[in-house]
């Protein structure tokens, strides 16, 4: 069954529910199914792939994020300070996922 059909579905049993104090509930949590098919109907849910995730063990003093805009370097520095193996190219969007890494500065 279609989003539209639940939609109709849930539209005829409103108008065949009555209104009194008894069905106030029923009507409400109807408005509300129909709320979130019509929300889901203008954006549907992405079901697209989902990035691998990781761990890392809560060690040193800071933690630190690099952020900031495409191929200006952030993998390089992360491999570069870190011994990691960060994909590095000239192409945009060449890491998609988050890359752990660990700095040690100074034996902390």
């Amino acid at each position: 069954m279609g989003i539209l059909e639940r939609i109709a579905e849930i539209e005829r049993e409103m108008n065949r529910t009555q209104k009194n104090k008894a069905t106030e509930y029923h009507l409400g949590l109807l408005k509300g199914k129909l709320a979130k098919l019509r929300a889901e109907l203008i954006e549907p849910k992405s079901s697209g792939p989902k990035g691998d995730g990781f761990d890392v063990k809560r060690s040193g003093d800071a933690r630190v994020a690099l952020i900031g805009f495409p191929s200006v370097g952030k993998s390089t520095l992360l491999s570069t300070i870190t011994e990691t193996e960060a994909a590095v190219s000239n192409i945009d969007f060449t890491t998609l996922q988050a890359t752990p890494g660990r700095w040690e500065h100074r034996g902390a």
